[in-house]
């Protein structure tokens, strides 16, 4: 499993950036949702390259001869 990152900086004015590393997709959104309403209103949100990536989503299928 891949490591997940969040950074927090907190500037001097008081206004918080946050930086989310290591997820695909709308997964950022969904992990820091309720941490933005806590913390107060989104000013701006700037999505990185990984934001646009598809979540691989592997599938297996074992066939088994039952007796």
């Amino acid at each position: 499993m891949p490591q997940r990152t969040l950074r927090f900086k907190i500037r001097q004015d008081g206004r918080v950036e946050e930086t989310v590393e290591g997820l695909v997709g709308e997964a950022c959104l969904h992990l820091t949702e309720k941490l933005e309403e806590a913390l107060g209103s989104v000013e701006q949100r700037k999505s990185t390259s990984e934001a646009f990536l598809r979540e691989e989503v592997q599938k297996q299928t074992i066939s088994a001869k039952i007796h």
